[in-house]
């Protein structure tokens, strides 16, 4: 079986003194990113679930009782509300650690 080509290794340019990992940290996200994140509140993960269970309750409400409620004069905006407090809580699930 013949053999593969062995890559050359890369040719380093410039001043190793000058690149990025001595450059000092000026900005504030960059020290920001850099720092740990801690755990998240003891309520986030209960206001998130809550937030998605209130969402799903809201649109089967809307459904079940065609239009009356949770608020009548809206009409199918209810499932345009409902679907947003589900995407709340969804996005929530996105900063969760």
């Amino acid at each position: 079986m013949p053999e593969s080509r062995k890559r050359r290794p890369r040719r380093r340019r410039g001043n190793p003194a000058t690149g990025p990992e001595h450059e000092p940290v000026t900005s504030v996200g960059a020290a920001r990113a850099s720092a740990p994140a801690g755990p998240n509140p003891r309520w986030y993960v209960p206001v998130m679930l809550g937030l998605m269970l209130l969402g799903l309750v809201w649109i089967v409400v809307w459904y079940v009782f065609e239009n009356m409620y949770p608020i009548p004069g809206i009409g199918s905006w209810n499932l345009v509300i409902g679907f947003a407090i589900i995407l709340v809580g969804f996005l929530m699930t996105t900063r969760w650690r």
